[in-house]
């Protein structure tokens, strides 16, 4: 857990913080609801996990702390359910985690989201790294990594492919490109959007997952951050849908009864008829 003075920069290592998003578990989607005065998405009920490209962020985080000591710190704005899929990225080796959890914070854009989590890790205090993943799969925007870092006033790299600490506040990294990659150094402060081709995620033990179980996470709400009401959820949110419309998808079947020839035939026709062929 935090302490309670948590501004204090690591003497012994890097201090790394890691921005998670849980998304609705993609095999759940199909449950997935509209609310239809808000224009957002309901996910009551739906099962959350760590979205797969904040895993390869988390793991970046742990190698270059484990190569270079300090700590890793773990931050998420969701809803109070989150702190389960926090718990994973602790048994994965995060030191701490804390989530950003108001009702205030329902239905905020990319934007609002971004301003509610740099707001998270301005009060965190010094840091050397942030790390992202490149985007969500419920999303997919890549928005949030640089608005994080404009909020915070910190420059940043997208689509890295490569980081490695050349020596204090010093970093060499690799970011893909259209047709191949650049290779740049840059100085600490700075935030990262990794790709998924940067590292492989270590794999949690039942045993780990079962020990960090009895950990706490950090919970601050909207009273604990330095920033306007007015800023995050909707009312901080200038991206909104207008209009939302859930097609009904019926499925229909007809079974083609004959020999092979007549049946491949009749195959074609109907196919033709769909303009599939």
């Amino acid at each position: 857990m935090l302490s309670d003075s948590p501004n204090e920069h690591s003497s012994d290592g890097l201090t790394i913080v890691v921005c998670v998003k849980p998304i609705p578990d993609p095999q759940q989607w199909s449950k997935i609801t509209l609310d239809p005065s808000t224009k957002t998405l309901r996910r009551e009920g739906i099962p959350s996990i760590i979205n797969p490209v904040d895993k390869h962020a988390i793991e970046q985080a742990l190698c270059l702390k484990e190569k270079h000591g300090g700590k890793v710190i773990i931050i998420s704005m969701a809803p109070p359910f989150a702190i389960s899929n926090l718990k994973e990225a602790m048994a994965m080796g995060a030191d701490d985690a804390v989530l950003l959890s108001d009702r205030s914070f329902a239905g905020s854009d990319t934007l609002a989201t971004s301003n509610v989590l740099a707001a998270g890790i301005r009060r965190l205090g010094k840091f050397d790294m942030i790390f992202c993943g490149k985007h969500s799969l419920d999303g997919y925007t890549g928005q949030v990594g640089p608005q994080i870092a404009e909020f915070l006033g910190i420059p940043h790299v997208t689509n890295v492919r490569k980081v490695d600490l050349k020596r204090q506040g010093l970093l060499q990294i690799e970011n893909t490109i259209e047709y191949g990659h650049f290779l740049m150094e840059a100085q600490t402060p700075i935030l990262m959007t990794v790709t998924e081709q940067i590292n492989t995620p270590r794999h949690i033990s039942l045993i780990r997952m079962c020990e960090i179980m009895s950990k706490e996470v950090t919970i601050w709400t909207l009273k604990d951050l330095d920033i306007d009401k007015s800023l995050v959820g909707l009312s901080g949110s200038p991206t909104q849908a207008v209009d939302l419309h859930m097609p009904e998808i019926e499925r229909r079947g007809e079974i083609l009864e004959g020999d092979n020839e007549t049946v491949v035939k009749l195959l074609i026709e109907r196919l033709r008829g769909f303009g599939v062929v």
